[in-house]
């Protein structure tokens, strides 16, 4: 085992949605990968409200308890994978509340996206992207994006082409190391 934890975060909560099934593929794909344990982390386990903290969260001081559950979560990993749908050209809203909720929990760490649409996501990567660098998140470079015409039959059932394999080597490389550079400086 690593000490080093990687967050696989379902960013999608909406009935009938296809983020855990893709988040799932993520973590088959780093089952016996050494140098980090992979675990899910699923917003639909985390019902945050619309941000309802009174203070900025770059404070720290969260009030709400379901605040400082999320806080603890986040706090314990190096790293993310943050599945999303792109809707309306963007990541989710579930998604991006969860983020809002925090500040510090995020900085000096790193992450990489993975994303399902029709366009295979690309523009939710895109504006996570500008969230992440505003959070002192590192992102990598390599990222995934999953056609619903080409990777989920009918639309529904995740069935990704081979090409993503070594695509998912990559990423999970990349995160790897950018997680262990930036590890100092969480210390």
């Amino acid at each position: 085992m690593s000490d080093t934890k990687i967050a696989i975060i379902v960013g999608s909560t909406r009935p009938g949605r296809r983020g855990r099934a893709v988040a799932d593929w993520v973590l088959e794909r780093a089952a016996g990968r050494t140098a980090a344990d992979y675990d899910i982390v699923d917003l639909a386990d985390y019902p945050l409200p619309h941000l309802d903290e009174p203070l900025p969260p770059s404070r720290g001081n969260y009030a709400g308890e379901h605040t400082k559950a999320w806080a603890a979560t986040i706090a314990g990993y190096d790293g993310f994978v943050f599945v999303s749908p792109e809707y309306n050209h963007s990541t989710s809203g579930v998604l991006k509340n969860a983020i809002d909720y925090l500040y510090g929990e995020w900085n000096n760490k790193a992450a990489a996206f993975v994303s399902y649409g029709s366009l295979g996501g690309a523009r939710a990567i895109e504006h996570l992207r500008g969230i992440a660098s505003e959070l002192q998140i590192a992102h990598v470079r390599t990222q995934l994006s999953f056609s619903l015409f080409t990777d989920f039959e009918n639309f529904s059932v995740f069935r990704p082409g081979p090409q993503h394999d070594a695509a998912v080597g990559t990423l999970f490389d990349q995160l790897e190391s950018w997680t262990g550079a930036l590890k100092p400086l969480r210390a």
